[in-house]
């Protein structure tokens, strides 16, 4: 009997000892590409740098978010490759999304002067440890100016 309890405490105490991972935090985005420019829609390619608050290390499965330039949708992004996170240490995820050019010329003339527009990202990602992952939403925001000079 004292060795089944024995066991339930340190499976209750291993259990009790991991918590879960907070949130990854955005940092910025650079990289910013056309692979494939269209009237309907383009490619674009964007490296985006997020930071790892955790004190271990953990594993990004896929990610699957919605970007927004002052509102308006820009496009969607979907990946499903496993990138390796450092604990507390800024990592690079890689996206490409189709983006309605329709879309993009609501804000083209805004962007184009230079002014400041709100860039959002909203979904979720998928980020864990070994074979078990969590889905978190993600919702990073920041400001940006665009300059073509």
């Amino acid at each position: 009997m004292q060795k089944y309890l024995l066991i339930w405490l340190f499976i209750v105490a291993a259990f009790m000892s991991c918590s879960a991972p907070k949130a990854l935090e955005y940092v910025s985005f650079n990289n910013l590409s056309v692979s494939k420019l269209g009237f309907d829609k383009s490619t674009i390619g964007l490296v985006v740098e997020v930071h790892n608050p955790n004190n271990y290390g953990l594993q990004l499965k896929n990610t699957d978010m919605n970007i927004f330039i002052d509102g308006n949708l820009l496009g969607h992004s979907r990946t499903d490759s496993l990138i390796t996170i450092k604990r507390n240490s800024n990592f690079f995820v890689p996206l490409k999304f189709d983006l309605d050019m329709q879309n993009a010329f609501k804000n083209a003339f805004n962007t184009l002067l230079g002014k400041e527009v709100l860039v959002k990202c909203t979904g979720k990602l998928k980020v864990g440890k070994g074979n078990v992952f969590i889905s978190f939403p993600i919702n990073f925001e920041t400001k940006q100016t665009f300059s073509l000079w």
